[in-house]
């Protein structure tokens, strides 16, 4: 499959979703709107924010103000990890819209699986009544094991054989922590026998492996950077990666993955058994 900044993956959903995501965890919201901007002229069309990055209203003033039309601009935002339950889903949801000024948002997610089953699914139908009134699109999941996504399809086959075929909602997609020291196999394999897309955020690991042995011959082979080797394999593998930069040079070098491919053999040597190294949190094994 041939790669271009303007690929996309048909999400569950039946929307598309563009395969190169940009970033805005942690981004200061007086700066966020001036990044977003150049990330948009640099390129990219698929914008990651959420309620707790407070960053929202300018990602989306950004995009408002780009000049592009707004179907071809995709915008995730996510419910606050301490915030489930269908009432205060609800409300972040209704939040959300008014404070982008957008009309729908293209991907709503539970940002982090903690409150417990009643809270998880409470926030879960709150979101699959977003999407029958045409205020979200898509809707999915994050930082989810695979013992919180079988309770979530466990949830949504008895709901759709209570009420009708796709009345607990359709799940497009998990966004977790991923790259080759955190290969995440089990959730990959999961998502990928039932087509939920798994986006991959924390994809060149805060550039703690900039310097790495095993990425600095790859970086020489290819003339790339180990962040733009990382990025590549993390396409390669078939996720939608999320990188996160202020800088204006290293956002347009995040985007200049398209001239190069990682061969078999190299992407393989990426491939480490049984390491576990997030860089982040990982809620994916929490068991509340």
């Amino acid at each position: 499959m041939t790669l271009n900044i303007n690929s996309s993956y048909k999400l569950n959903s039946g929307y598309e979703i563009p395969i190169l995501g940009y970033g805005v965890y942690q981004t200061p919201a007086d700066i966020t709107e001036s990044v977003v901007t150049h990330a948009l002229k640099t390129g990219y069309r698929h914008i990651d924010s959420a309620v707790a990055y407070r960053n929202e209203a300018p990602s989306a003033a950004a995009l408002l103000k780009s000049g592009l039309p707004r179907s071809s601009v995709f915008f995730t935002t996510k419910i606050p990890p301490k915030a489930l339950g269908y009432d205060s889903a609800k409300a972040y949801i209704a939040e959300s819209l008014s404070v982008t000024g957008l009309d729908y948002i293209d991907l709503y997610l539970i940002h982090a699986p903690y409150g417990g089953k009643e809270a998880r699914i409470g926030a879960w139908r709150a979101l699959v009544e977003g999407v029958k009134a045409g205020k979200i699109r898509s809707i999915g999941v994050s930082n989810y094991g695979v013992h919180h996504l079988e309770e979530l399809e466990g949830w949504i086959k008895e709901t759709d054989g209570k009420e009708g075929q796709g009345a607990g909602g359709v799940l497009s997609v998990n966004q977790v922590e991923l790259h080759p020291w955190l290969p995440r196999d089990d959730i990959a394999k999961w998502c990928k026998e039932r087509g939920v897309v798994v986006e991959a955020y924390c994809p060149i690991i805060r550039a703690t492996k900039a310097e790495d042995p095993l990425l600095l011959p790859l970086a020489k082979k290819y003339n790339k950077s180990t962040s733009q080797i990382l990025l590549r394999w993390s396409l390669q593998k078939g996720f939608v990666p999320l990188p996160k930069s202020v800088t204006p040079s290293r956002i347009e070098e995040n985007a200049a993955l398209y001239d190069f491919e990682l061969s078999d053999a190299d992407l393989k040597s990426l491939h480490i058994d049984g390491v576990y190294e997030p860089c982040a949190w990982d809620p994916t094994v929490s068991t509340d």
